[in-house]
């Protein structure tokens, strides 16, 4: 019994790895004038509170993925407010 029991998952798990893999396209959020805005007045107050505020041109959006990543978390941003900051900073030319 434990033969049969271990022989059908092997054909399960052997069954689903060999399905192909879904692959999904997630179009780039777009922020609004307003979200940016905003992502501008969270920048000025939420980073301003702990170092001076780097040049956003500065940095390439790569480098500011980097920042963004390391830095969120410290200023207490939720997921919106980060995207918001994001989208801020490499709009700045």
């Amino acid at each position: 019994m434990k033969k049969i029991g271990a022989l059908s998952a092997f054909i399960i798990l052997t069954a689903a790895s060999c399905t192909p893999k879904v692959n999904v396209v997630n179009e780039p959020l777009k922020s609004t004038a307003a979200e940016i805005a905003q992502g501008k007045t969270i920048f000025e107050n939420a980073c301003k509170r702990c170092h001076d505020l780097p040049e956003p041109a500065k940095y390439t959006s790569v480098q500011w993925v980097g920042i963004m990543n390391s830095m969120a978390p410290k200023a207490r941003l939720n997921e919106e407010q980060h995207r918001w900051v994001y989208d801020y900073v490499v709009s700045v030319k």
